[in-house]
């Protein structure tokens, strides 16, 4: 039998905080959210959050609502992806509102450029971060004993970054991979 989730105000919260302290985007917020729902709270395992991310980088949207709205609905149903989209989005809301106000009159300040020269380093250092995390966890857990994973992953990336394809197509075809393998590896799950 499953055990209930956690309620809804709870989730809210947690991406409230999440929401609130990461700067970045969503690749930035990855980090946080992992080490929220996974570590802190244990409400998905590492290889439940590493197919989270997967889902929603296969469909259209910002990566942290989707992410959100995933986790929120495999923890409270509609009520938690609700609460997690809220949470995720309501700071960065309010923030752009009150920023929006502001940095166009104040964008050229000097303080204000010497801020952002710092700001953009750090948030390319916490993108990369999640990148080598789950990477180095999505390898070291599906591909032992074979290579297939890691065909893909160095597949994926040279598609992407060497010829510019598009990536909802190599989803796709990754997704074509993986069921190609499993048929002719006699039906495993790459593990």
């Amino acid at each position: 039998m499953k055990r209930p989730g956690p309620p809804p105000g709870k989730i809210f919260l947690a991406f409230l905080k999440i929401g609130a302290f990461t700067f970045g985007g969503g690749y930035a917020m990855l980090p946080l959210i992992r080490e929220t729902v996974v570590e802190r709270e244990k409400w998905v395992s590492d290889e439940g959050f590493l197919d989270i991310i997967s889902l929603t980088q296969s469909v259209p949207g910002a990566l942290a609502v989707n992410t959100a709205v995933f986790i929120g609905r495999q923890l409270a149903g509609v009520p938690g992806a609700l609460a997690a989209t809220a949470g995720a989005v309501l700071p960065s809301f309010l923030i752009i509102l009150a920023v929006a106000a502001f940095f166009i009159r104040f964008s050229q300040h000097p303080l204000i450029i010497k801020v952002f020269m710092g700001i953009r380093p750090a948030v390319v250092g916490l993108i990369a971060y999640a990148v080598i995390l789950l990477g180095k966890k999505v390898i070291r857990a599906r591909a032992r004993g074979n290579g297939f994973t890691v065909a893909v992953a160095s597949g994926a990336f040279t598609l992407v970054y060497w010829f510019g394809l598009n990536p909802f197509l190599v989803i796709i075809a990754a997704a074509g991979a993986g069921l190609l393998y499993s048929f002719f590896s006699g039906g495993g799950d790459g593990q």
